[in-house]
């Protein structure tokens, strides 16, 4: 892209300000822009303040734009990330629109040039959502429904029961109540919820000795004086039981689990058989407070939003309004799926009102208020196609249908636009990317010319051949044959421990090895598919006072290190790969194909290989390794029981990159040897 840049501008005499190149990051960004004030540079003093980890992102932000101004040809460039592009668009044009004094409400730190703290929104995404859904819960229908969905999905989480039938309950009470007693069965929590709601207090399996006989009934309720048994295919034989209340002469009523099957008759014969036996002031409806409700649920309560927000951006993304979504959750069969949307929606419509009145715009809302302006103002629009006869894009795989559709709004006949991505890097999918944009360009850019780069300079040729093999189980692709410019006798080592404690030591061990040899801990890089996965590793590394560079391997897109270990590769629930959206909440918004999602999460794992220079350590299980070890080929594998004795290795004395034995030169860094 950069090179693209100076062509232009060095070789076919463009105006820097016909040029408006897009990237995804501000760091992203950021470096482009260094390095174009680098290659402009004399004497490397710039390149020493922007690697100097003693000065602060805010100093070299003004070092940044300092020497931007002085070089007038980069200060001419528009060098921005979709949403500042957007931002500055809207600041300057949307007033015919929208407010243009409006406000960035998000969860994380937006950073663009014109942005200053007063721009930002107080609130945040998830804040907003929180004070909406207090609002919303003052309806006490509202709340238990809330506090249902709450404890029955993200407390007991009874949609995995069946995936994961080793998880144990106590005394195998699985269902939470509302008022946080935990019952044996459905039925049981909703007598429960029941009496709460008709704020009846009662005990749950109360112990009771009638001479000598010891049992529980299901549940007393102190102000009737009244025992219930609820009978089920579960229950244990009540003829004992019955006798035991005749002879002590206590009250008690039978309901069965046939009356649960139509809650309008459950309710109707709790109503019938508790409401004659209470006094008039014990019956009647609980005054409902959110923040006592929800006192000792609110991690859960805060997932529960995040799936909101990240339901809302997928609709955003792809232009889906609520009541579509709505339409499709009411036909489902399942309740966790409509009880989602029955309080996902009316959240969601909320959260754009409060926006709308208070001129807040999220990350999604700057892009499609900015192709609305440009629909609804051709001036405006014609206005910014005439500016810029040269649109360039970076990370072209990340590209959703928004941003797509936001670029053609700037195309002319006259323009040229320059896409530079890696379709095997399309890892954003649960973010709303489109790998379909990259993969068929031709298709929707007519007479576009494709242009491959297939040279990797980075890793060994055994990882490259792993990866290269890895992606070929992908259909939906470009094809292309990636070669390797640096060579090395080191194969790619796979561990395969009976657990994973034989794991965690066996990488202390080789990390200790790696030390020993000279390889420092900022070299060394774990990578991994969820956060938890790296949980035992943290904690042995650090009590070894071993320095384990670590990262999701989303987060490590971009990165690079001399040695790689890649954790969690096993098959099945929990491991890698991990389709994440089998999930049906996020099928009512976009349809999963099974096929798609593992090919993504085949070009994470690729991304993970390729992050490698020089080794590559595979750590699985044994009988459980993931069929992405499978894919690669023998001959890039070396399988290990324990760590390998140690090498007497090369390293060139400048870089300390692996040497082959016979290097005269090192590949990475060129010095001689």
């Amino acid at each position: 892209l950069l090179e693209k840049i100076k062509y232009l501008i060095e070789q076919k005499g463009v105006q820097s300000s016909d040029i408006l190149a897009i990237t995804f990051t501000k760091n992203a960004a950021n470096e482009m822009i260094d390095r174009l004030i680098i290659g402009e540079s004399d004497d490397g003093r710039y390149q020493e303040i922007m690697q100097a980890k003693n000065i602060k992102p805010e100093e070299k932000e003004a070092i940044r734009r300092e020497n931007v101004r002085s070089i007038r040809w980069i200060d001419g460039l528009t060098i921005r990330t979709f949403h500042s592009f957007c931002y500055s668009v809207l600041r300057k044009d949307v007033a015919n629109e929208y407010d243009n004094q409006f406000r960035i409400i998000s969860d994380i730190k937006f950073e663009a040039n014109e942005a200053s703290d007063d721009n930002a929104a107080i609130e945040t995404v998830l804040g907003v959502y929180e004070k909406l859904l207090i609002e919303f819960c003052s309806d006490p229908a509202f709340l238990i429904k809330v506090k249902r969905y709450v404890l029955d999905y993200f407390v007991d989480k009874i949609q995995n029961w069946k995936e994961a039938p080793e998880v144990k309950f106590k005394d195998s009470k699985f269902y939470t109540t509302l008022n946080g007693t935990m019952v044996r069965s459905k039925s049981e929590q909703y007598i429960a919820d029941w009496l709460f709601r008709h704020h009846i207090k009662f005990e749950y399996e109360p112990k009771i000795e009638v001479k000598n006989f010891t049992f529980k009934p299901d549940f007393y309720l102190p102000a009737a004086n009244l025992y219930i048994e609820h009978i089920s295919d579960k229950s244990y034989p009540m003829k004992d039981k019955i006798e035991q209340f005749e002879k002590a002469g206590f009250s008690f009523v039978r309901t069965f689990e046939s009356m649960a099957n139509n809650t309008a008759l459950f309710n109707h014969s709790l109503d019938h058989i508790i409401k004659d036996r209470l006094p008039n002031q014990e019956y009647g409806h609980s005054a409902l407070v959110y923040l006592e409700e929800f006192n000792r649920y609110h991690e859960q309560v805060k997932k529960f939003l995040l799936q909101i927000i990240r339901v809302m951006d997928m609709m955003k993304g792809d232009y889906i309004p609520p009541d579509e979504v709505a339409e499709r959750a009411a036909a489902d069969k399942h309740d966790r799926i409509t009880g989602f949307y029955e309080i996902a929606i009316p959240l969601i419509k909320a959260y754009k009102d409060y926006c709308t009145k208070r001129s807040y715009l999220d990350f999604n809302d700057l892009i499609s208020t900015t192709k609305d302006l440009f629909e609804n103002q051709p001036d405006i629009r014609h206005k910014y196609q005439k500016r810029y006869k040269y649109i360039l894009v970076d990370e072209f795989q990340d590209v959703n249908r928004l941003q797509v559709d936001l670029l053609r709004m700037l195309l002319t006949d006259d323009t040229q636009l320059f896409c530079v991505g890696d379709d095997w890097q399309s890892i954003y999918g649960f973010r709303g990317s489109d790998v379909g944009y990259i993969v068929e360009f031709e298709k929707h850019f007519p007479g576009a010319e494709v242009i491959k780069l297939d040279k990797n300079y980075r890793s060994t040729q055994n990882i490259v051949g792993a990866s290269n093999e890895v992606i070929k189980q992908n259909k939906f692709k470009i094809e292309k044959e990636v070669v390797a410019s640096r060579f090395s006798d080191h194969k790619i080592v796979v561990f395969a421990g009976k657990s994973e404690q034989e794991n965690v030591q066996f990488c202390e061990e080789m990390v200790r090895q790696l030390s020993d040899e000279g390889v420092s801990g900022e070299e060394i890089l774990f990578l991994y598919r969820r956060s938890a996965m790296f949980t035992s590793y943290h904690y042995r590394l650090k009590d070894a006072n071993l320095v384990a560079q670590r990262r999701t391997i989303h987060a490590a897109k971009g990165l690079e290190a001399k040695v790689v270990f890649i954790i969690g590769l096993t098959e099945g629930n929990g491991g890698f790969p991990d389709i994440w959206l089998e999930d049906r909440v996020f099928q009512m918004v976009r349809q999963g194909n099974y096929d798609m999602l593992m090919e993504e999460e085949r070009r994470l794992f690729y991304v993970a290989i390729t992050r490698a220079k020089d080794k590559l350590f595979l750590i699985t299980e044994k009988g459980r390794e993931s069929s992405f070890i499978n894919e690669i080929p023998t001959q890039y594998l070396e399988r290990v029981q324990s760590v390998p004795a140690r090498e007497e290795m090369m390293y060139c004395p400048t870089c300390r990159t692996v040497l082959e034995r016979k290097s005269k030169f090192c590949p990475e860094c060129g010095a001689l040897l």
